[in-house]
């Protein structure tokens, strides 16, 4: 209790930290009313009372304590530990065992947020890790035990474990106790008067003569007074791992040497498998994020030009989706093994996690990288084979240089991770070089993101309207509120220059809710002037997962009286591919509302006929780019034509967007789509500009 912090209890701490990923390791003590921390990680006080320890609890168990969430334990969720910093939820403690049966303590796993697993797999990781704290904790008692006298010292000598030994000045061994016959393998009788050097490998017999000859010269050993790893000789002639702990004293006018003979083969096994499951990925047996970085910090500290060759695999997750995990890790073991064999010269390869690996090459030639990198793309890109079926994966690669883009490993890290970005934006199945730019394009979008947030505190989002027309008639038959941006600097921008920005922030519910209930209030306002008028809104994918898009709808219908059938709600078809039984059941609440529901850019994606039977949408709305050239190009016109066949076919109304000549509307006439919009009748318009179209002219002229 109350000794300083040693390296060994430490080291012990930091490797359970790493290789249970946990914030926070204790190796405590216990007394009467308080734990004293011998070694932490993640924690600040070195002692609690003992009235709110969980180790108290731990200490009592036979084995490992388990604590899933403290919260939801009756023994702990009032505890102050678990209401106030450090807000244990998670912890496992293992009791310290000393020889003689006596519990002295725990070895403790904390984290601050609940875990629903711990393997058997991890009992038995966190019981050898409190096995080595306890050989550390009986070393320092028999460390104590070497400054007693030699009397007493032969006395617990001969119910220690390990091998204690003494002898002359001589070299002659006077004591050799049962653990000593044991680990050697000589008796007491075959080895007291004869000298130590028969347990003495070759491997350190001149240090061994060399303390002897101090010894005659009256001098003190240099290896005394400390614990050194040395080799032992066994009598079979194999040699064993050991610590020794040598010591001198006067005895009878004479100078007597003991050691303290460790064999620590089990312990050497032990932490050699517990710093490799901390440093390698189970799966592929390479190393790990933890090994990757320490090696690229290394590599950087020496100044050693390197490249990065960054690879995450396209098409991963539905190799696990259509075939299961067994055939993606079978997939994950395959391209660790070719990256092996491709990288023969690599510092290091290492699965980050997941489906991303990293190589780290030697030599920082670019045009070498470059080409590498495009090889490795063919190779990993190879085709795989899983219990006989084929199995197709592809890789995107990011490359990095250092020194040339970073000295820092993170930030080069970083420069990979933005090379690869661009790979992936730019089709994937390929590689990229990273460039400064890529760096200016995140940091500009990052400014860019905060404008967006700020634009819609500040009010600078407006709603524009475009007309939507009876192809047959003329008549207007209502609008689609289209969203800009009246941005301080930039001036007006369309949604193209900043919606993929805006759906991603978190405020893209808050403004797709004021877009719905500004939309309905306009449309309660024209439908006095055109009673059949309809509003259509493009919906966020955020609305769908906030929870709350049903009510919204109602809340801006019942506040505007605004009858269901005048709100068309547009959805998009990324939001229908989730294949998301929540999502079909919010659709078939929202249709039973009677909202209409448009499927907005039909046929550019890859929606198939399945969606239409499976989601409740009522109308189809066909792409510009098909429209565009429906004139003039026989494949746009029969993709056109098969759409509004469908629609027919599942009883769906269809609109055509982008329609900008009279060709183009003839021709939707003639093959039965009702509807349209685009230039030929309007650009899509402030309110004002709108409401002054309504007066002049309620319909248009075909």
């Amino acid at each position: 209790m109350d000794t300083p912090p040693e390296e060994d209890f430490e080291r012990l701490a930091k490797l359970a930290a790493r290789l249970f990923n946990v914030p926070t390791v204790l190796i405590s003590l216990l007394e009467r009313d308080r734990q004293f921390f011998k070694a932490r990680v993640g924690f600040d006080v070195c002692e609690t009372s003992r009235e709110v320890s969980f180790c108290a609890h731990a200490i009592v168990q036979n084995d490992i304590l388990l604590i899933p969430d403290a919260t939801r334990d009756p023994r702990f969720r009032s505890n102050p530990l678990v209401l106030g910093p450090p807000f244990i939820r998670f912890y496992a403690g293992k009791p310290l065992v000393a020889p003689g049966g006596e519990k002295i303590g725990t070895v403790c796993l904390i984290d601050t947020e609940p875990r629903s697993s711990f393997t058997e797999l991890d009992r038995e990781h966190l019981s050898d890790l409190a096995a080595l704290v306890m050989d550390r904790m009986e070393m320092r008692r028999l460390d104590y035990v070497r400054s007693l006298s030699q009397a007493r010292f032969e006395n617990i000598a001969a119910t220690s474990p390990d091998a204690i030994i003494c002898s002359n000045a001589r070299g002659e061994i006077t004591f050799w106790n049962r653990s000593a016959e044991r680990i050697f393998g000589y008796s007491a009788d075959q080895m007291i008067g004869r000298t130590g050097a028969v347990i003495v490998p070759d491997s350190w017999r001149r240090i061994y003569e060399a303390e002897l000859t101090r010894l005659h010269q009256g001098k003190k050993l240099e290896l005394a007074d400390r614990t050194v790893e040395l080799s032992g000789l066994r009598e079979d002639g194999t040699e064993f791992p050991a610590e020794f702990s040598l010591s001198t004293w006067g005895e009878g006018g004479e100078t007597s040497v003991g050691a303290i003979v460790r064999d620590i083969s089990e312990r050497r096994r032990n932490e050699e498998r517990l710093f490799r499951l901390a440093s390698l990925d189970p799966l592929t047996d390479l190393p790990n994020r933890g090994a990757w970085r320490d090696c690229l910090t290394d590599t950087l500290a020496a100044e050693t030009p390197a490249t990065i060759i960054l690879l995450d695999l396209d098409g991963f997750k539905e190799v696990n989706d259509a075939l299961g995990h067994s055939a993606g890790d079978a997939v994950l073991k395959e391209v660790a093994a070719r990256l092996k064999l491709a990288c023969e010269d690599a510092i290091i390869i290492a699965r980050l996690g997941g489906d991303e690996f990293v190589a780290l090459l030697p030599g920082d030639d670019p045009q070498y990288a470059a080409t590498f990198a495009d090889q490795l793309v063919s190779i990993v890109s190879c085709p795989y084979e899983f219990a006989g079926e084929k199995v197709e994966v592809g890789v995107s690669i990011g490359v990095a240089l250092t020194p040339a883009h970073s000295a820092r490993p993170e930030e080069l890290l970083s420069a990979a991770d933005l090379a690869l970005y661009r790979a992936k934006a730019s089709g994937r199945g390929r590689a990229e070089m990273f460039s400064p730019v890529f760096r200016d394009v995140v940091i500009a979008r990052r400014a860019f993101a905060q404008e967006l947030r700020l634009a819609f505190e500040h009010g600078e989002f407006e709603l524009f309207y475009q007309p939507q027309v009876n192809t047959r008639t003329g008549a207007l038959v209502g609008a689609e509120a289209l969203m800009r941006w009246n941005h301080p600097q930039r001036g007006l921008l369309t949604p193209a220059s900043f919606m993929e920005v805006l759906s991603e922030k978190p405020s893209a519910g808050a403004v797709g809710e004021w877009v719905l209930r500004t939309a309905c209030a306009q449309a309660a306002i024209w439908r006095e002037a055109v009673p059949s008028f309809r509003i259509g809104v493009n919906l966020f994918a955020a609305q769908f997962r906030a929870g709350r898009l049903l009510t919204s709808v109602r809340e801006a219908l019942a506040e505007n009286n605004l009858p269901p059938a005048a709100l068309e709600l547009e959805i998009v078809e990324t939001i229908l591919l989730r294949n998301d039984t929540t999502i079909l059941r919010l659709l078939q609440e929202l249709k039973a509302l009677g909202v209409r529901l448009a499927f907005d850019d039909y046929g550019t994606g890859f929606a198939s006929l399945s969606l239409l039977k499976r989601y409740p949408v009522t109308c189809l709305k066909i792409d510009r780019s098909f429209i565009r050239d429906v004139d003039t190009d026989p494949e746009d016109a029969a993709v056109v034509k098969a759409i509004i066949y469908l629609g027919k076919s599942f009883g769906l109304e269809v609109i055509a967007e982008g329609v900008e000549t009279r060709t183009q509307l003839a021709f939707l006439r003639e093959n039965g789509c009702a509807e349209a919009q685009g230039y030929l009748f309007g650009k899509p318009v402030p309110v004002a500009q709108f409401e002054a179209m309504l007066s002049q002219q309620p319909a248009f002229a075909l």
